[in-house]
């Protein structure tokens, strides 16, 4: 090989072992890792260019490897040669965190429970009353001027603010996109009413909170903790009062104060990621970083997407690494076990009350001060134990750990008797809420202001306004604006999600169970009415239909939509399609037609694709809710035997030949045109007495043919296909002999 050559196989082969080491990573193979880090290290030599990079990524290995003294060293060495960066310390986060996370469901549960049976305080009327029915799932609190999403879920509107960037609102509840921005939303008028009507304390308390939030913006700090101090001593189970408080301490220097604040909020709902931030602000203020990272972690595994956690573990991180020359925070000796151990997390988290303190240093691990009282760390202190002093630490350590588990044994013990007694008072509460809210509602809080009866499918529109899904839909026939205010609702008419609150469906399923029951029946027995396809069938006077054959049609006459609608409610997505008439409003025969797809605009207007089925005779004319109605039987052709059935076959035969010669017959621009509207003429029906209504090309024909309404009804209420058969023959030989007395006029001019 040639010196030229040389150094280019090299770096090739480099390249290739520190693939294999980021492999080796991936795989959880971190000694392995580790390994060959340290090799490409040895094999630099003076070389700094990837020096850190490879040292962070050595330092990486050692950590997830459970070799955290040797992982400290070498996260020291690399910022050494240069402060390290919020991309060194990614891998190094997200380990700590891994390490701190619950993620199990039974650790997560009892902490739900905990903050649960916290804020459980049914006769305060205290934010947290009234569980899950009544919170926002954002901040985990009651909520305060609730705003209905158009996927039915409900926030508090401050909460959906808080992101102004976002153009439109995504449900923290679902996931799903509604479209609209957060600004396009108002309050739920109903729920806020009901809200402030239940828990009165709660919503002083809101409203406190919202003047001092107001205060605070305008840098009045003294007068917004004067609201808090209000409002904390009207709704003392609150945690986002103890959080927002923290924070006006910390803007005032009263540090202590804010500390004790986050606390409280970290107590009352341990597994809310921002009650976390707020205590790790404050201890950072106090000078306290290794316990603020402890908390900036425990945030993370609540909510990883925390950027702002994030970001504040990686700058105490990078203060924690580097040289003595750059001011790192004291007690950093105590570093290797800023993260608690599980068992500690987890009695934590059951037990709000008591804090996160730190635990004792691991015996793999000595450190000595660089100078008294400073709490620096210089890694050349770091070092390993002699043998001597090593097997009588390991004895003490083996004592103590056992000590320690016989504790942990007869303290879960405890804990069992504490849960089970915090599950029973939890639902006691919960019992005593249901029935103070059932005492105090009356259905007339849940009732539609259109039809003044009990919500039934209650929809939120993004002004604000609750109604019943159908009448709201009724509403929107007519005039696409809210009903009660006014305002434009053509993008929501465009959307047409209309999904039900889920919120007020819970209320009224729990409260009023009796009063849904009979609104359910009620509605059961319009339904079962309206699909009746026998009696009240909805008849569009328009235009002839015919079996078999597409109808499509222009929808925008209120009563039409609603009539639609309706079919399709029903599930039958059938109507009767008739010819007005003059004296009875509509003729008395008919044909069935059935939607096959309906495509909405804007405005309310509907274009919808039906085709024919049956044919029908009206028994009875009738109207309802603006459109008409008839009681009809339906019409079957009479079936023939015998030699009938020869001469039936016959003169079927010759007829279709005729209408193809006619087809034939028609220019080009007037074919293709009957053709894009109707399809092509269809083929002859392999048993010609099959179908009730007799061949489907006969309809087609019809259909097609330059005649009159008027000349084409009596063909619906013929049932003798011979007859039928006879009648399309005569005007087809009508319109041939027409065509051939107007070529001849034609030759002689």
């Amino acid at each position: 090989m040639s010196p030229s050559n040389k150094p280019a196989a090299m770096g090739t082969e480099r390249e290739s072992m520190l693939q294999l080491a980021a492999e080796a990573f991936q795989a959880k193979n971190f000694d392995l890792a580790a390994e060959i880090y340290e090799c490409q290290l040895a094999a630099l030599g003076d070389v700094a260019s990837r020096r850190q990079e490879l040292t962070v990524r050595r330092a990486d290995a050692l950590a997830y490897g459970g070799k955290f003294a040797e992982a400290f060293v070498a996260y020291r060495q690399a910022a050494e040669m240069e402060r390290l960066r919020p991309a060194h310390l990614s891998n190094l986060v997200d380990y700590l965190t891994s390490i701190t996370k619950l993620d199990n469901a039974g650790d997560r549960r009892e902490g739900a429970e905990a903050g649960a049976a916290a804020t459980a305080c049914p006769c305060s009327g205290a934010t947290g009353c009234g569980g899950q029915d009544f919170s926002c799932r954002i901040c985990l609190s009651s909520l305060f001027e609730p705003v209905t999403l158009s996927c039915g879920h409900c926030f508090c509107k401050k909460c959906l603010e808080k992101d102004k960037k976002e153009t439109e609102v995504v449900c923290k509840e679902c996931g799903l996109s509604s479209g609209v921005a957060v600004h396009g939303y108002r309050v739920n008028v109903v729920l806020s009413n009901l809200l402030a009507k239940w828990f009165p304390r709660v919503y002083r308390a809101g409203r406190l909170r919202r003047e001092g939030n107001g205060l605070y913006s305008e840098k009045k700090v003294q007068e917004a903790l004067e609201k808090y101090n209000q409002a904390i001593s009207i709704s003392p189970t609150d945690h986002i009062l103890f959080s927002n408080r923290s924070q006006i301490h910390s803007s005032l220097k009263h540090y202590e104060k804010a500390l004790r604040d986050a606390e409280m909020a970290c107590r009352l709902m341990p597994l809310w990621s921002k009650g976390h931030v707020r205590k790790a602000q404050a201890l950072v203020s106090l000078g306290r970083s290794e316990e603020a990272l402890r908390e900036y972690l425990l945030c993370l595994s609540i909510e990883p997407d925390c950027r702002l956690a994030r970001n504040e573990a990686n700058k105490l991180l990078s203060d924690l690494f580097a040289p003595v020359t750059y001011q790192v925070p004291e007690h950093i000796s105590d570093f290797p076990n800023i993260v608690s151990s599980r068992g500690r997390m987890k009695s934590s988290v059951s037990a709000p009350s008591q804090l996160f303190g730190p635990g004792p240093l691991p015996l793999e691990l000595s450190v000595t001060p660089t100078a008294p009282g400073a709490g620096r760390l210089d890694c050349s202190e770091v070092k390993v134990q002699d043998d001597s002093k090593m097997d009588h630490c390991l004895l003490h350590a083996r004592k103590r750990r056992i000590t320690k588990e016989c504790e942990e044994e007869q303290g879960a013990k405890g804990n069992s008797v504490a849960h089970k007694r915090l599950k029973s008072e939890s639902a006691v509460a919960n019992n005593l809420l249901t029935s103070a809210v059932g005492d105090i509602l009356a259905p007339t809080d849940l009732e539609c202001s259109l039809c003044m009866r009990l919500l039934y499918e209650p929809v939120t529109t993004p002004c604000g306004h609750t109604f019943c899904l159908q009448c709201l839909k009724r509403c929107l026939d007519h005039n696409p604006k809210c009903p009660l205010c006014k305002e434009e609702l053509s993008e929501y008419l465009v959307q047409r999600q209309y999904c039900k609150t889920a919120l007020m469906e819970n209320l009224i399923a729990r409260y009023l169970p009796c009063e849904l029951m009979e609104r359910q029946k009620l509605h059961d027995e319009e339904m079962a009415e309206l699909s009746n396809l026998n009696k009240n069938v909805p008849i569009f006077v328009c235009t002839m239909a015919f079996p078999t054959v597409p109808c499509p049609l222009h929808i925008f006459e209120p009563c039409y939509r609603l009539m639609i609608r309706r079919c399709m409610e029903t599930g039958t997505n059938c109507f009767g399609m008739c010819l007005g008439d003059d004296l009875k409003g509509f003729a008395d025969y008919g044909c069935l037609l059935e939607i096959r797809d309906v495509t909405f605009f804007s405005d309310g207007r509907s274009v919808v694709d039906t085709i024919g089925r049956r044919r029908f005779k009206v028994i009875q004319h009738s109207e309802r809710d603006g459109y008409n109605t008839a009681d009809i039987e339906y019409l079957e052709d009479v079936k023939v035997e015998g030699l009938a059935v020869g001469e039936l076959q016959s003169l079927h035969d010759t007829v279709y030949d005729q209408a193809l010669v006619w087809v034939n017959s028609l220019k080009t621009e007037q074919k293709e045109r009957i053709e894009g509207h109707f399809g092509p003429i269809p083929e002859k029906d392999s048993e010609l007495q099959a179908s009730p209504n007799g061949p489907s090309w006969c309809w087609w024909l019809l259909a097609v043919l330059p005649l009159e309404g008027r000349a084409q009804l009596p063909f619906l209420a013929i049932t003798s296909l011979k007859d039928r058969l006879s009648g399309i023959r005569k005007v087809l030989l009508f319109m041939a002999c027409s065509r051939h007395r107007g070529h001849a006029v034609g030759q002689r001019s």
